[in-house]
């Protein structure tokens, strides 16, 4: 039997699509301050209007799941497109926080039908068992790829361009996306009695399934600190970064203020999971994953205690970039691998999903808290804090997740 290669159409189309919704998605932290300006809002403003993107997302990604199990892939990948660009478009145009906040829910389903949830239960279909947990892994670092030019051009752009004319040019980068569309068409690689399952069995059997609930918890701290630092890092950095000496080696290469290094960091964080999510993807395959992700939340937690004990200064802020870029997004090929190694791939864009809402919850918490806490308080230290205890706790409860297919596990004494 001929080996199946492990780069298809599938897979290069659903990178292309995550790396621009990533795009646009991660530069969101970069028109923090010249929206606020602009207004003269407070900081907790836009970042309520980023947090409900987040949780908009969460919450449309078990839909956009079900949506393409039910009438297929493309067209909620078509959906989820049209609505992240008409909530662009609108966004542009909004004055108020409240307009604002109330498009960010059509973005944020926008980049649920056009992110991870959708696209990867398609990579993870059309995967051979063999290439499964790689490919995961380098579909997930497209959407690292993409944050690697989402910030700076997001910068570059607003040097002379208003906030304004960027959404709309963003939009029409979501848009564009569509044309990777003829390449995701792939079989679905699922057994005789998966097939003959309905969705309401499958989803039955996983919430009774003690490992389902601690995935689903394990994956809150992901969102927390993602959304957290993706949000609010370019701000952190503009203003509590120490200053990049003439002469440096950052002011050399064009990089003299705080408020592009911050844009730089997001990118920095971005290049460095390139790397970090395939190689968590080609891990799977090879190692048990609940340990692997409890290793990277293990990882995260060290690495953000010790960046906010330390004096910020531009070297600091380039370290931890890359050593919390290595673990970013490591956790996604690993958390949907998982999902789909225990309860079958079937319905693992709508078991994903279901997990994904966690994630956002996190999300929404570590976006809304890091504006909240900003005003009342004049910094992101106790905000930052939260994050360290959260990664933790994560770390924890992966460790008891049962790593077995459930059709293949021995009844329990109840079940029996």
């Amino acid at each position: 039997m001929a080996r199946q290669s492990l780069l298809t159409p599938v897979l290069v189309g659903g990178s292309i699509i995550i790396l621009l919704s990533f795009a646009v998605r991660a530069s969101f932290g970069v028109f923090q301050i010249p929206i606020a300006e602009e207004f003269g809002w407070l900081r907790a403003e836009f970042s309520l209007a980023i947090a409900i993107q987040n949780l908009a997302w969460g919450i449309g990604q078990p839909i956009f799941g079900a949506i393409a199990e039910r009438f297929g892939d493309r067209r909620a990948i078509v959906l989820g497109a049209l609505l992240y660009a008409t909530g662009l478009v609108l966004s542009a145009f909004a004055v108020t926080p409240e307009q604002h906040q109330l498009l960010e829910i059509m973005v944020g389903f926008g980049i649920a039908g056009t992110g991870f949830g959708v696209i990867l239960a398609v990579v993870g279909r059309a995967a051979s068992d063999e290439h499964r947990s790689l490919a995961l892994g380098i579909a997930t670092a497209a959407g690292s790829a993409g944050q690697v030019i989402g910030a700076p051009l997001a910068e570059g752009l607003l040097s002379f361009l208003p906030w304004q004319s960027v959404f709309l040019v963003f939009a029409g980068v979501i848009l564009a996306s569509l044309f990777a569309l003829p390449l995701l068409r792939s079989p679905a690689p699922a057994s005789r009695a998966e097939l003959q399952e309905s969705m309401g069995e499958v989803l039955g059997r996983a919430f009774r399934d003690p490992s389902f609930t601690l995935i689903f918890v394990g994956f809150f701290s992901c969102g927390y600190q993602l959304g957290f630092i993706t949000a609010h890092f370019p701000a952190f950095v503009t203003e509590l970064c120490g200053p990049i000496e003439p002469g440096s080696m950052l002011h050399g290469i064009g990089i003299t203020t705080t408020s592009a290094l911050g844009a730089i960091a997001i990118s920095l964080i971005g290049l460095a999971n390139i790397a970090g999510t395939i190689t968590a993807g080609w891990l799977g395959n090879r190692f048990p994953r609940k340990f692997l992700l409890a290793s990277i939340y293990t990882g995260r937690t060290v690495a953000a205690g010790i960046f906010i004990l330390l004096p910020i200064t531009p070297l600091t802020v380039i370290v931890f970039s890359l050593v919390m870029g290595s673990l970013w997004l490591a956790t996604v090929p690993l958390t949907s691998g998982l999902v789909g190694y225990i309860y079958g791939l079937r319905y693992m864009g709508t078991l994903y999903g279901i997990v994904f809402f966690s994630h956002q919850l996190g999300s929404f918490l570590g976006v809304w808290l890091g504006g909240w806490m900003y005003d009342i308080y004049g910094d992101y230290t106790a905000v930052w804090w939260v994050g360290v205890g959260v990664g933790a706790l994560s770390a924890l409860v992966h460790l008891p997740v049962r790593e077995m297919p459930l059709k293949d596990r021995a009844p329990t004494p109840m079940a029996a």
